[in-house]
Protein backbone atom coordinates (compact mmCIF):
# COMPACT_ATOMS: atom_id res chain seq x y z
CA UNK A 1 0.00 0.00 0.00
CA UNK A 2 1.37 3.41 -0.96
CA UNK A 3 1.08 6.52 1.18
CA UNK A 4 -0.08 9.29 -1.17
CA UNK A 5 1.59 12.70 -1.06
CA UNK A 6 -1.08 15.01 -2.44
CA UNK A 7 -4.64 15.96 -1.78
CA UNK A 8 -6.07 12.62 -0.65
CA UNK A 9 -6.72 12.06 3.05
CA UNK A 10 -7.89 8.52 3.86
CA UNK A 11 -10.16 8.24 6.88
CA UNK A 12 -13.08 6.11 8.13
CA UNK A 13 -13.81 2.74 6.51
CA UNK A 14 -16.90 1.52 4.68
CA UNK A 15 -17.93 -2.13 5.11
CA UNK A 16 -16.71 -4.75 2.59
CA UNK A 17 -17.41 -2.62 -0.52
CA UNK A 18 -14.51 -3.93 -2.55
CA UNK A 19 -15.29 -7.54 -1.63
CA UNK A 20 -18.86 -7.22 -2.89
CA UNK A 21 -17.59 -5.72 -6.16
CA UNK A 22 -15.32 -8.69 -6.77
CA UNK A 23 -17.65 -11.65 -6.30
CA UNK A 24 -20.64 -11.53 -8.73
CA UNK A 25 -19.13 -13.96 -11.23
CA UNK A 26 -16.97 -15.96 -8.86
CA UNK A 27 -19.51 -18.58 -7.79
CA UNK A 28 -20.59 -19.56 -4.30
CA UNK A 29 -17.20 -20.81 -3.14
CA UNK A 30 -15.39 -17.66 -4.23
CA UNK A 31 -18.05 -15.39 -2.77
CA UNK A 32 -17.93 -17.06 0.62
CA UNK A 33 -14.13 -17.00 0.79
CA UNK A 34 -13.79 -13.42 -0.41
CA UNK A 35 -16.49 -12.00 1.86
CA UNK A 36 -15.31 -13.96 4.86
CA UNK A 37 -11.74 -12.78 4.41
CA UNK A 38 -12.83 -9.19 3.88
CA UNK A 39 -14.90 -9.29 7.06
CA UNK A 40 -12.04 -10.84 9.03
CA UNK A 41 -9.56 -8.21 7.87
CA UNK A 42 -11.94 -5.24 7.93
CA UNK A 43 -11.01 -4.41 4.33
CA UNK A 44 -13.08 -1.74 2.59
CA UNK A 45 -13.14 1.42 0.56
CA UNK A 46 -11.86 4.57 2.19
CA UNK A 47 -13.70 7.86 2.44
CA UNK A 48 -12.12 10.76 0.55
CA UNK A 49 -12.00 14.15 2.25
CA UNK A 50 -10.96 15.73 -1.07
CA UNK A 51 -11.01 14.66 -4.71
CA UNK A 52 -7.70 13.04 -5.69
CA UNK A 53 -5.60 14.73 -8.36
CA UNK A 54 -3.69 13.20 -11.22
CA UNK A 55 -0.16 14.37 -10.47
CA UNK A 56 -0.16 13.82 -6.72
CA UNK A 57 -2.32 10.72 -6.34
CA UNK A 58 -3.11 8.92 -9.60
CA UNK A 59 0.20 9.13 -11.47
CA UNK A 60 2.18 7.23 -8.79
CA UNK A 61 -0.31 4.36 -9.04
CA UNK A 62 -0.09 4.29 -12.84
CA UNK A 63 3.71 4.34 -12.78
CA UNK A 64 3.93 1.41 -10.40
CA UNK A 65 1.16 -0.77 -11.80
CA UNK A 66 0.17 0.21 -15.33
CA UNK A 67 2.75 2.02 -17.44
CA UNK A 68 5.06 -0.90 -18.23
CA UNK A 69 2.23 -2.17 -20.47
CA UNK A 70 0.17 0.99 -21.13
CA UNK A 71 2.74 2.94 -23.17
CA UNK A 72 4.06 3.04 -26.72
CA UNK A 73 5.86 -0.25 -27.41
CA UNK A 74 4.68 -1.56 -24.06
CA UNK A 75 5.27 -5.02 -22.65
CA UNK A 76 4.19 -7.88 -24.90
CA UNK A 77 2.11 -10.20 -22.70
CA UNK A 78 1.78 -13.44 -24.61
CA UNK A 79 1.10 -11.58 -27.85
CA UNK A 80 -1.11 -8.91 -26.28
CA UNK A 81 -0.18 -5.23 -26.34
CA UNK A 82 -2.04 -2.65 -24.24
CA UNK A 83 -4.39 -0.70 -26.57
CA UNK A 84 -3.58 2.80 -25.29
CA UNK A 85 -0.97 4.66 -23.21
CA UNK A 86 -1.51 5.94 -19.66
CA UNK A 87 1.54 8.19 -19.48
CA UNK A 88 0.27 11.78 -19.59
CA UNK A 89 -2.57 13.52 -17.81
CA UNK A 90 -4.53 13.68 -21.06
CA UNK A 91 -3.97 9.95 -21.65
CA UNK A 92 -5.57 9.17 -18.30
CA UNK A 93 -8.21 11.90 -18.18
CA UNK A 94 -10.08 10.74 -21.28
CA UNK A 95 -10.05 7.17 -19.95
CA UNK A 96 -10.82 7.88 -16.30
CA UNK A 97 -14.32 6.30 -16.32
CA UNK A 98 -13.00 3.22 -18.14
CA UNK A 99 -10.15 2.89 -15.65
CA UNK A 100 -12.54 3.15 -12.69
CA UNK A 101 -14.84 0.51 -14.16
CA UNK A 102 -11.95 -1.87 -14.83
CA UNK A 103 -10.76 -1.46 -11.23
CA UNK A 104 -14.27 -1.94 -9.80
CA UNK A 105 -14.80 -5.11 -11.82
CA UNK A 106 -11.37 -6.50 -11.00
CA UNK A 107 -10.28 -6.68 -14.65
CA UNK A 108 -7.23 -4.50 -14.09
CA UNK A 109 -4.56 -5.07 -13.16
CA UNK A 110 -4.92 -8.53 -14.69
CA UNK A 111 -4.57 -11.24 -12.04
CA UNK A 112 -6.94 -14.10 -11.33
CA UNK A 113 -5.82 -15.75 -8.08
CA UNK A 114 -8.18 -15.26 -5.14
CA UNK A 115 -7.55 -12.17 -3.07
CA UNK A 116 -7.06 -14.22 0.11
CA UNK A 117 -3.93 -15.73 -1.47
CA UNK A 118 -2.23 -12.36 -1.81
CA UNK A 119 1.48 -12.70 -1.09
CA UNK A 120 1.62 -16.37 -2.12
CA UNK A 121 2.90 -16.07 -5.68
CA UNK A 122 5.64 -14.27 -7.56
CA UNK A 123 4.79 -11.31 -9.81
CA UNK A 124 1.32 -10.83 -8.37
CA UNK A 125 -0.70 -7.96 -9.80
CA UNK A 126 -2.81 -6.33 -7.11
CA UNK A 127 -3.94 -2.83 -6.31
CA UNK A 128 -4.27 -2.02 -2.64
CA UNK A 129 -7.74 -0.99 -1.47
CA UNK A 130 -6.71 2.64 -1.01
CA UNK A 131 -5.28 2.70 -4.54
CA UNK A 132 -8.56 1.41 -5.99
CA UNK A 133 -10.45 3.99 -3.98
CA UNK A 134 -8.21 6.79 -5.32
CA UNK A 135 -8.75 5.84 -8.97
CA UNK A 136 -12.52 5.52 -8.53
CA UNK A 137 -12.83 8.79 -6.59
CA UNK A 138 -10.66 10.62 -9.12
CA UNK A 139 -12.91 9.52 -12.00
CA UNK A 140 -16.07 10.33 -10.05
CA UNK A 141 -14.67 13.75 -9.14
CA UNK A 142 -14.10 14.87 -12.73
CA UNK A 143 -10.47 13.72 -13.07
CA UNK A 144 -8.72 16.94 -11.96
CA UNK A 145 -5.09 17.46 -12.94
CA UNK A 146 -3.74 19.10 -9.81
CA UNK A 147 -0.28 20.67 -9.61
CA UNK A 148 2.38 19.20 -11.98
CA UNK A 149 4.97 20.05 -9.31
CA UNK A 150 3.53 17.21 -7.22
CA UNK A 151 4.34 14.60 -9.89
CA UNK A 152 6.75 11.81 -8.92
CA UNK A 153 10.03 11.32 -10.86
CA UNK A 154 9.73 9.74 -14.30
CA UNK A 155 10.50 5.98 -14.09
CA UNK A 156 13.77 4.73 -15.56
CA UNK A 157 12.03 2.55 -18.16
CA UNK A 158 10.22 5.59 -19.58
CA UNK A 159 13.41 7.65 -19.65
CA UNK A 160 15.12 4.82 -21.54
CA UNK A 161 12.24 4.64 -24.01
CA UNK A 162 12.35 8.40 -24.61
CA UNK A 163 16.10 8.18 -25.21
CA UNK A 164 15.58 5.41 -27.75
CA UNK A 165 17.73 2.92 -25.84
CA UNK A 166 14.93 0.62 -24.66
CA UNK A 167 15.01 -2.78 -26.36
CA UNK A 168 11.91 -4.29 -27.92
CA UNK A 169 12.65 -7.23 -25.60
CA UNK A 170 11.52 -6.95 -21.98
CA UNK A 171 14.53 -8.94 -20.79
CA UNK A 172 17.11 -7.15 -22.95
CA UNK A 173 18.74 -8.24 -26.18
CA UNK A 174 18.70 -12.05 -26.53
CA UNK A 175 21.73 -14.18 -27.28
CA UNK A 176 19.78 -16.02 -29.98
CA UNK A 177 16.70 -15.01 -32.00
CA UNK A 178 14.74 -17.67 -33.86
CA UNK A 179 11.94 -17.23 -36.39
CA UNK A 180 10.28 -19.24 -39.13
CA UNK A 181 11.91 -19.29 -42.55
CA UNK A 182 8.82 -17.57 -43.92
CA UNK A 183 5.54 -16.25 -42.46
CA UNK A 184 2.49 -18.50 -42.28
CA UNK A 185 -0.43 -17.01 -44.22
CA UNK A 186 -4.11 -17.32 -43.29
CA UNK A 187 -6.76 -16.80 -45.97
CA UNK A 188 -9.93 -14.73 -45.56
CA UNK A 189 -12.10 -17.72 -44.67
CA UNK A 190 -10.00 -19.10 -41.81
CA UNK A 191 -11.24 -18.55 -38.27
CA UNK A 192 -9.38 -21.15 -36.23
CA UNK A 193 -6.55 -23.44 -37.29
CA UNK A 194 -3.77 -25.53 -35.76
CA UNK A 195 -0.64 -26.15 -37.79
CA UNK A 196 2.76 -27.70 -37.05
CA UNK A 197 5.57 -25.51 -38.38
CA UNK A 198 9.21 -26.63 -38.38
CA UNK A 199 11.91 -24.19 -37.34
CA UNK A 200 15.37 -24.99 -38.65
CA UNK A 201 18.13 -24.41 -36.10
CA UNK A 202 21.48 -24.20 -37.88
CA UNK A 203 24.92 -25.08 -36.55
CA UNK A 204 25.97 -21.48 -37.10
CA UNK A 205 23.18 -20.27 -34.84
CA UNK A 206 23.97 -22.74 -32.07
CA UNK A 207 27.25 -24.62 -32.55
CA UNK A 208 27.14 -26.24 -29.10
CA UNK A 209 24.63 -27.23 -26.43
CA UNK A 210 23.60 -24.32 -24.21
CA UNK A 211 21.56 -23.95 -21.02
CA UNK A 212 18.61 -21.56 -21.36
CA UNK A 213 18.27 -18.67 -18.91
CA UNK A 214 15.18 -17.01 -20.42
CA UNK A 215 12.72 -17.32 -23.31
CA UNK A 216 10.67 -14.42 -24.65
CA UNK A 217 8.30 -14.31 -27.64
CA UNK A 218 7.33 -11.63 -30.11
CA UNK A 219 4.20 -12.76 -31.91
CA UNK A 220 2.82 -11.83 -35.28
CA UNK A 221 -0.91 -11.23 -35.83
CA UNK A 222 -3.54 -13.94 -35.25
CA UNK A 223 -1.29 -16.09 -33.03
CA UNK A 224 -3.44 -17.47 -30.22
CA UNK A 225 -1.00 -19.78 -28.49
CA UNK A 226 2.14 -21.82 -29.11
CA UNK A 227 3.35 -25.21 -27.95
CA UNK A 228 6.96 -25.57 -29.00
CA UNK A 229 10.30 -27.16 -28.39
CA UNK A 230 11.73 -23.98 -26.87
CA UNK A 231 8.90 -22.84 -24.66
CA UNK A 232 5.16 -22.49 -24.92
CA UNK A 233 3.08 -19.32 -24.90
CA UNK A 234 -0.52 -18.47 -23.99
CA UNK A 235 -2.37 -15.12 -23.96
CA UNK A 236 -1.28 -12.85 -21.16
CA UNK A 237 1.89 -14.80 -20.36
CA UNK A 238 5.11 -13.24 -19.12
CA UNK A 239 8.51 -14.29 -20.50
CA UNK A 240 9.92 -17.48 -18.97
CA UNK A 241 12.95 -16.93 -16.73
CA UNK A 242 14.93 -19.79 -15.17
CA UNK A 243 16.19 -18.90 -11.70
CA UNK A 244 19.68 -19.61 -10.38
CA UNK A 245 20.18 -23.34 -10.09
CA UNK A 246 17.59 -24.09 -12.76
CA UNK A 247 17.83 -24.27 -16.51
CA UNK A 248 16.72 -25.98 -19.64
CA UNK A 249 19.05 -27.52 -22.18
CA UNK A 250 18.87 -26.40 -25.81
CA UNK A 251 20.78 -28.87 -27.91
CA UNK A 252 23.01 -27.67 -30.74
CA UNK A 253 22.13 -27.50 -34.41
CA UNK A 254 21.69 -28.45 -37.09
CA UNK A 255 18.25 -29.83 -36.25
CA UNK A 256 14.56 -29.08 -36.58
CA UNK A 257 12.41 -27.79 -33.73
CA UNK A 258 8.65 -28.27 -34.10
CA UNK A 259 6.13 -25.56 -33.15
CA UNK A 260 2.44 -26.34 -32.82
CA UNK A 261 0.80 -23.03 -33.72
CA UNK A 262 -2.79 -22.12 -32.93
CA UNK A 263 -4.04 -19.25 -35.09
CA UNK A 264 -7.39 -17.54 -34.52
CA UNK A 265 -8.96 -14.55 -36.25
CA UNK A 266 -12.31 -13.20 -37.41
CA UNK A 267 -13.05 -14.52 -40.93
CA UNK A 268 -14.33 -12.37 -43.77
CA UNK A 269 -13.25 -10.38 -46.82
CA UNK A 270 -9.98 -8.57 -46.28
CA UNK A 271 -9.01 -10.47 -43.12
CA UNK A 272 -6.23 -12.54 -44.74
CA UNK A 273 -2.95 -12.08 -42.89
CA UNK A 274 0.56 -13.47 -42.84
CA UNK A 275 2.20 -14.03 -39.47
CA UNK A 276 5.58 -14.93 -38.04
CA UNK A 277 7.08 -15.20 -34.57
CA UNK A 278 10.35 -14.29 -32.90
CA UNK A 279 11.78 -16.33 -30.04
CA UNK A 280 14.43 -14.48 -28.05
CA UNK A 281 16.66 -16.75 -25.94
CA UNK A 282 19.37 -15.86 -23.44
CA UNK A 283 21.78 -18.45 -22.07
CA UNK A 284 23.39 -19.25 -18.73
CA UNK A 285 27.05 -18.30 -18.40
CA UNK A 286 29.78 -20.98 -18.33
CA UNK A 287 30.58 -22.00 -14.78
CA UNK A 288 27.05 -21.59 -13.43
CA UNK A 289 25.67 -24.71 -11.78
CA UNK A 290 22.36 -26.45 -12.53
CA UNK A 291 21.23 -27.96 -9.22
CA UNK A 292 17.61 -28.94 -9.86
CA UNK A 293 15.94 -31.23 -12.37
CA UNK A 294 12.24 -30.50 -12.66
CA UNK A 295 9.22 -32.60 -13.53
CA UNK A 296 5.55 -31.95 -14.07
CA UNK A 297 2.20 -33.02 -15.40
CA UNK A 298 -0.46 -31.49 -17.62
CA UNK A 299 -3.19 -32.87 -15.29
CA UNK A 300 -5.62 -33.14 -18.19
CA UNK A 301 -9.24 -33.89 -17.28
CA UNK A 302 -10.30 -36.27 -20.02
CA UNK A 303 -13.68 -36.91 -21.64
CA UNK A 304 -15.26 -33.66 -20.49
CA UNK A 305 -18.85 -32.95 -21.55
CA UNK A 306 -20.26 -29.51 -20.69
CA UNK A 307 -24.07 -29.50 -21.07
CA UNK A 308 -25.75 -26.77 -23.10
CA UNK A 309 -26.86 -23.92 -20.87
CA UNK A 310 -24.91 -25.11 -17.83
CA UNK A 311 -23.91 -22.07 -15.76
CA UNK A 312 -21.36 -23.81 -13.52
CA UNK A 313 -20.33 -27.26 -14.74
CA UNK A 314 -17.44 -28.85 -12.82
CA UNK A 315 -15.02 -31.69 -13.58
CA UNK A 316 -12.14 -33.00 -11.42
CA UNK A 317 -9.21 -35.37 -11.40
CA UNK A 318 -6.63 -36.46 -8.85
CA UNK A 319 -2.86 -36.90 -8.90
CA UNK A 320 -0.91 -38.92 -6.33
CA UNK A 321 2.72 -37.92 -5.72
CA UNK A 322 5.00 -40.96 -5.84
CA UNK A 323 7.96 -39.22 -4.23
CA UNK A 324 8.76 -36.21 -2.05
CA UNK A 325 8.84 -33.06 -4.21
CA UNK A 326 8.67 -29.29 -3.93
CA UNK A 327 5.86 -27.66 -5.93
CA UNK A 328 6.92 -24.73 -8.10
CA UNK A 329 3.94 -23.53 -10.13
CA UNK A 330 0.44 -24.16 -11.47
CA UNK A 331 -1.27 -22.96 -14.64
CA UNK A 332 -4.91 -23.85 -15.38
CA UNK A 333 -5.94 -23.76 -19.03
CA UNK A 334 -9.44 -23.54 -20.53
CA UNK A 335 -11.05 -21.73 -23.43
CA UNK A 336 -13.91 -19.23 -23.71
CA UNK A 337 -16.27 -21.00 -21.31
CA UNK A 338 -13.66 -21.32 -18.56
CA UNK A 339 -14.97 -20.00 -15.23
CA UNK A 340 -12.88 -21.09 -12.23
CA UNK A 341 -10.10 -23.43 -11.11
CA UNK A 342 -9.09 -25.00 -7.81
CA UNK A 343 -6.02 -26.99 -6.72
CA UNK A 344 -6.38 -28.78 -3.35
CA UNK A 345 -3.99 -31.11 -1.55
CA UNK A 346 -4.66 -33.86 0.99
CA UNK A 347 -1.54 -34.94 2.87
CA UNK A 348 -0.87 -38.50 4.07
CA UNK A 349 -1.75 -37.46 7.64
CA UNK A 350 -5.20 -36.29 6.49
CA UNK A 351 -4.54 -32.56 6.49
CA UNK A 352 -6.25 -30.65 3.66
CA UNK A 353 -5.18 -27.38 2.07
CA UNK A 354 -6.16 -25.19 -0.89
CA UNK A 355 -3.03 -24.39 -2.90
CA UNK A 356 -4.54 -22.23 -5.66
CA UNK A 357 -8.02 -20.82 -6.15
CA UNK A 358 -8.84 -18.96 -9.38
CA UNK A 359 -12.42 -17.73 -8.84
CA UNK A 360 -12.63 -15.73 -12.07
CA UNK A 361 -10.68 -17.45 -14.84
CA UNK A 362 -9.87 -15.11 -17.74
CA UNK A 363 -9.27 -16.65 -21.16
CA UNK A 364 -7.15 -13.69 -22.30
CA UNK A 365 -4.99 -13.69 -19.16
CA UNK A 366 -3.77 -17.22 -18.58
CA UNK A 367 -1.38 -16.71 -15.70
CA UNK A 368 1.30 -19.02 -14.43
CA UNK A 369 1.13 -19.05 -10.62
CA UNK A 370 4.66 -19.57 -9.27
CA UNK A 371 4.99 -19.91 -5.52
CA UNK A 372 7.30 -17.43 -3.84
CA UNK A 373 8.57 -20.33 -1.76
CA UNK A 374 8.32 -23.87 -3.16
CA UNK A 375 5.88 -26.04 -1.20
CA UNK A 376 7.11 -29.34 0.23
CA UNK A 377 4.77 -32.17 -0.81
CA UNK A 378 5.45 -35.53 0.82
CA UNK A 379 5.13 -38.84 -1.00
CA UNK A 380 1.57 -40.16 -0.93
CA UNK A 381 -0.12 -36.75 -1.00
CA UNK A 382 -3.15 -36.44 -3.29
CA UNK A 383 -3.69 -33.34 -5.41
CA UNK A 384 -7.28 -32.72 -6.50
CA UNK A 385 -7.68 -30.43 -9.49
CA UNK A 386 -11.14 -29.01 -10.36
CA UNK A 387 -12.31 -26.81 -13.23
CA UNK A 388 -15.62 -25.03 -13.78
CA UNK A 389 -17.14 -23.87 -17.08
CA UNK A 390 -20.00 -21.46 -17.85
CA UNK A 391 -21.82 -22.66 -20.97
CA UNK A 392 -24.84 -20.44 -20.37
CA UNK A 393 -26.13 -17.36 -22.17
CA UNK A 394 -24.91 -15.31 -19.18
CA UNK A 395 -21.33 -15.82 -20.34
CA UNK A 396 -20.71 -13.03 -22.89
CA UNK A 397 -17.70 -14.90 -24.34
CA UNK A 398 -19.70 -18.09 -24.99
CA UNK A 399 -19.72 -18.88 -28.74
CA UNK A 400 -22.95 -20.92 -28.51
CA UNK A 401 -24.81 -21.73 -25.26
CA UNK A 402 -27.22 -24.09 -27.07
CA UNK A 403 -24.70 -26.87 -27.71
CA UNK A 404 -23.03 -29.50 -25.54
CA UNK A 405 -19.29 -28.93 -25.55
CA UNK A 406 -16.52 -31.54 -25.61
CA UNK A 407 -12.75 -31.29 -25.44
CA UNK A 408 -11.28 -29.89 -28.65
CA UNK A 409 -8.43 -27.84 -29.99
CA UNK A 410 -10.39 -24.97 -31.64
CA UNK A 411 -11.18 -21.96 -29.49
CA UNK A 412 -14.95 -22.61 -29.76
CA UNK A 413 -14.40 -26.06 -28.19
CA UNK A 414 -12.98 -26.49 -24.68
CA UNK A 415 -9.82 -27.63 -22.95
CA UNK A 416 -9.24 -28.92 -19.43
CA UNK A 417 -5.57 -28.79 -18.44
CA UNK A 418 -4.00 -27.93 -15.10
CA UNK A 419 -0.29 -27.69 -15.73
CA UNK A 420 1.88 -28.34 -12.70
CA UNK A 421 5.65 -28.29 -12.23
CA UNK A 422 7.76 -29.46 -9.32
CA UNK A 423 11.37 -30.13 -8.44
CA UNK A 424 12.78 -33.35 -7.10
CA UNK A 425 14.62 -33.07 -3.81
CA UNK A 426 17.83 -34.71 -4.98
CA UNK A 427 20.19 -31.94 -6.04
CA UNK A 428 22.43 -32.18 -9.09
CA UNK A 429 25.74 -30.51 -9.86
CA UNK A 430 25.78 -29.88 -13.61
CA UNK A 431 28.30 -27.21 -14.54
CA UNK A 432 27.27 -25.01 -17.47
CA UNK A 433 29.84 -25.51 -20.21
CA UNK A 434 30.82 -28.94 -18.92
CA UNK A 435 29.61 -32.48 -19.60
CA UNK A 436 25.84 -32.97 -19.85
CA UNK A 437 24.30 -36.12 -18.31
CA UNK A 438 22.30 -38.29 -20.69
CA UNK A 439 19.15 -38.07 -18.53
CA UNK A 440 18.75 -34.34 -19.18
CA UNK A 441 18.98 -34.66 -22.95
CA UNK A 442 15.24 -34.70 -23.51
CA UNK A 443 13.65 -34.62 -26.94
CA UNK A 444 11.36 -31.66 -27.65
CA UNK A 445 8.48 -32.12 -25.22
CA UNK A 446 4.94 -32.44 -26.51
CA UNK A 447 3.84 -29.67 -24.17
CA UNK A 448 6.33 -27.22 -22.76
CA UNK A 449 3.76 -25.49 -20.54
CA UNK A 450 4.38 -28.22 -17.98
CA UNK A 451 8.08 -27.40 -17.96
CA UNK A 452 9.70 -26.59 -14.64
CA UNK A 453 11.03 -23.40 -13.14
Amino acid sequence: MRATTGSVLLSSLLITALAVISVPTAGALAAQQTLALAAAQGRSLSVMDETPTFYADVLPILQENCQTCHRDAGANMGGQIAPWPLITYEDARVRAPRMAKAVQEGRMPPWSAADWQRGTFKDERFLEDDEKAILIAWADGGAPAGDPAHAPPVPEFLLAAEAGVLSEWQLGEPDLILEFDEPYCLTDDIRDIYVDIPLNLTQEQLPQDRWIKSIEYRNGPAVHHIVGGVGGLVPGARPRVYDDGYGRLLEAGPRTISFNMHYNKTPGPGTAVCSNIKVGITFKEPGEVIRHVTGGSSLMIRNIMIPAGAESHAESREYVFEEDVELLRFMPHMHLRGKAALYEITYPDGRHETLLHVPNYAFNWQHSYEFKEPLFIPEGSTLRFTLWWDNSENNPANPDPTVDVKWGRPTHAEMSQGYMSFRRLEERHIVVGGDIPDDVRIADPADDNSDGN
